[in-house]
């Protein structure tokens, strides 16, 4: 167990670190988040991936995902973000191909299961479970660790 916490801390300084446009701030914010939404993940991914320029918002982030396709159709800017959804936003935005079943369909539920089986998300985790501000900085993390 204290092997387990000393790695999430130390996954937690690298995520820190790699997500270098991140004020220290809106780091702390998103940490202190229960629940995070839509807007504020796609402007966390979408920097971490290269695709939104530093001093961003995070409406322009929401309105840049949905426009390109990064997110399912049905959702709201402040709408709660579940595994699905993040999954798919991680997928569409660090360009990942996925296997059969998710080029085939592009669905979040394929895209969730595709980011388990290269093991960044990690444990056991509902697709449907809300994200918290450190779920979604490990998430990003390990997407940064193993992609890159």
């Amino acid at each position: 167990m204290r092997k387990r916490m000393f790695l999430l801390c130390a996954l937690l300084i690298v995520s820190c670190s790699l997500i270098f446009p991140q004020s220290a701030a809106r780091l702390e914010r998103l940490l202190e988040q229960d629940r995070v939404s839509y807007q504020d993940a796609a402007l966390l991914v979408l920097e971490a991936a290269d695709h939104l320029d530093p001093g961003t918002s995070p409406e322009e982030a929401f309105n840049f995902a949905q426009a390109q396709g990064f997110l399912p159709g049905n959702v709201e800017a402040d709408q709660t973000v579940d595994l699905r959804g993040l999954s798919l936003l991680i997928m569409q935005a660090f360009d990942i191909r996925g296997g059969v079943f998710y080029t085939l369909t592009g669905s979040r539920h394929h895209a969730y299961k595709e980011l388990v089986y290269r093991s960044i998300i990690q444990g056991r985790a509902s697709p449907l479970m809300p994200v918290s501000g450190d779920l979604l900085l490990f998430v990003v993390s390990r997407t940064l660790t193993v992609e890159r």
